[in-house]
């Protein structure tokens, strides 16, 4: 277990030590859970806003019930049915307490849309934050990038030049040590020549 955590430990110590080095990835990373937050807040607009609806339309069934048992109340009251105006009227009363329930669940829900909707814009607002920094962070690494690319192909192209020079400088030397070479041996060849006219004249 004590080397799964020492493991674990260096994994993370690598991670953040990659990220530091590399801080467009983490901006990047950011900006993907932001993306998340992004789609479950846009499912959670969408859930509310199904409730909502379904809400104003049991506020909508209600209302017509209340009127129908109120018809019903003011009905039996003119054909002087107490029994039926009254067990009407406690139905009028409860449909009417329904009513008010739901109307608060609706408000409710309305404003947690509204809360959800800002909540949505100001996490669109910061991954637009993120995602211009992450450009700017992985433009910064490229810049970087193609200055040390410049730099190492600028000396090896020195470093080539060098041995370019260095073999030209051997190639001239190694003319010059023909040169030299040839030298010799036309004197040479002219001092045997005139050792043999010297022979010969004996």
């Amino acid at each position: 277990m004590g080397l799964f955590d020492d493991f674990s430990h260096f994994l993370e110590t690598r991670l953040e030590e990659f990220l530091r080095n590399n801080p467009h990835l983490e901006l990047q990373a950011l900006e993907e859970q932001l993306r998340e937050q992004e789609e479950d807040t846009l499912r959670l607009i969408a859930d509310l806003q199904r409730q909502e609806k379904k809400l104003q339309e049991e506020i909508l069934a209600t209302a017509k019930e209340i009127q129908r048992w109120h018809s019903r109340l003011d009905k039996a009251k003119a054909a002087n049915r107490v029994d039926l105006a009254q067990a009407a009227q406690e139905r009028e009363a409860a449909l009417l307490r329904q009513g008010n329930q739901r109307w608060g669940q609706m408000q409710g829900c309305k404003e947690r849309i509204a809360k959800s909707k800002e909540l949505y814009r100001q996490i669109q607002i910061r991954r637009q934050e993120v995602r211009t920094k992450a450009a700017e962070a992985a433009a910064t690494a490229a810049t970087a990038a193609t200055a040390e690319a410049t730099r190492t192909t600028n000396q090896n192209e020195q470093r080539w030049d060098t041995k370019g020079w260095n073999q030209s400088s051997n190639y001239s030397s190694g003319n010059q040590s023909d040169l030299l070479e040839e030298k010799f041996k036309r004197w040479e060849t002219d001092e045997e020549i005139e050792q043999l006219k010297r022979n010969m004249g004996r």
